[in-house]
């Protein structure tokens, strides 16, 4: 018997809505892994305290994340981990591209422009 398809993910939804412009989705599939190959390094570097291992796990972390905060910079959005704290301290944050009229997306909190 063939299985229905699943219904997508809202998560998944969610963050092909954020990253719709096909080269910031590029740079986030190559930087998610080496992002978290450099986070699964650190207990093996606290085990055998090996300072080459501990650079190439920080190269990994920071060059992963460097990529993904690339992409969120070219669609003008943005990264989660930044979102975040500016929602903790009450800061306007962009989360969506805006339309593709050549405007910048609004900040979420920001005030309307005048028309």
């Amino acid at each position: 018997m063939i299985e229905p398809s699943l219904p997508p993910d809202p998560r998944v939804r969610h963050w092909l809505q954020r990253h719709p412009n096909p080269a910031s989705f590029v740079l986030h599939m190559i930087g998610i892994p080496p992002t978290f190959l450099g986070a699964l390094f650190v207990p093996i570097y606290l085990i055998m305290l090996s300072p080459l291992l501990f650079l190439l796990s920080l190269g990994l972390f920071v060059g992963g994340f460097a990529l993904q905060f690339a992409g969120h910079w070219l669609e003008g959005t943005d990264p989660g981990e930044i979102i975040y704290f500016k929602k903790k301290f009450g800061r306007p944050y962009v989360e969506f591209p805006g339309p593709r009229t050549g405007r910048d997306p609004q900040p979420v909190g920001a005030a309307a422009p005048l028309a």
